[in-house]
């Protein structure tokens, strides 16, 4: 049985000046379905990411988001749609100046987000269960290590149970220990709360434990998709590469 889309992006185009980064760049996501996307530094991953929530402003495309066309919403109707779509920052983007809980409250205050079943401090506590740092909820940043402030980052953004999470660069910055459990935990989430996702990842291993299918990207567009498998096997040396 062929699963719902949740994500439809079409020749979608982004230039900084003279500088294309976006070439008419394209995908589909389904829904349940971890989708990796690799490729070397600098060649637009976190920027396809980000104008898919308008964080930046694409110039032109098709961007469908759970039937909406986000390139065509108003601020408001935005907003709606980011409360769906988690993004997890590659640094985290943890609020120093407060602690773990007043971090996972911050979303819910600036949404107005509530559920019918849990009050906030019970959402709070599911959220960093979810990601096993129930005891660090009175902590600051300042007192995690690199693993555990990207738990509470991924817990921040679990907490408006969205249906659709974008990973940027997950595991980067992390021990090869760290970044095997934090893979584990992008494969968990999906269970628990039945997320699709797309993962940008430098990480091979995060890449071979975490997705279903993987995009090379390539001067502005996806040059060949396959699984870790498939892709690891090609005869294509370029592309082989990248799984040494």
């Amino acid at each position: 049985m062929n699963k719902a889309v949740v994500m439809n992006v079409k020749k979608l185009y982004k230039s900084f000046g003279g500088n294309h980064i976006l070439k008419g760049i394209g995908l589909t996501l389904h829904q349940g379905e971890n989708l990796g996307i690799v490729g070397k530094s600098g060649i637009g991953k976190s920027v396809l990411i980000k104008c898919i929530v308008r964080l930046i402003e694409p110039d032109s495309g098709e961007v469908d988001v759970l039937g909406t066309n986000v390139l065509e919403c108003n601020s408001n109707e935005l907003n709606e749609i980011r409360k769906k779509v988690g993004y997890l920052f590659q640094g985290g983007a943890l609020y120093d100046s407060m602690s773990v809980r007043e971090n996972l409250f911050f979303p819910i205050r600036r949404t107005q987000f509530k559920d019918k079943k849990l009050d906030t401090e019970e959402l709070i506590e599911q959220s960093l269960r979810s990601v096993g740092l129930l005891d660090a909820v009175d902590k600051m940043p300042s007192e995690l290590s690199g693993g555990m402030k990207k738990r509470v980052a991924l817990a921040r953004t679990l907490i408006l149970k969205p249906e659709i999470i974008l990973y940027d660069e997950p595991t980067t910055g992390l021990d090869a220990v760290t970044s095997g459990e934090i893979s584990e935990l992008i494969l968990k989430i999906r269970e628990e709360y039945n997320t699709a996702s797309i993962i940008i990842t430098h990480d091979m291993k995060c890449a071979r434990i975490a997705t279903d299918n993987i995009k090379i990207m390539d001067d502005g567009i996806f040059r060949i998709e396959g699984t870790y498998d498939e892709l690891s096997n090609t005869e294509e040396k370029e592309i082989r590469d990248f799984f040494i």
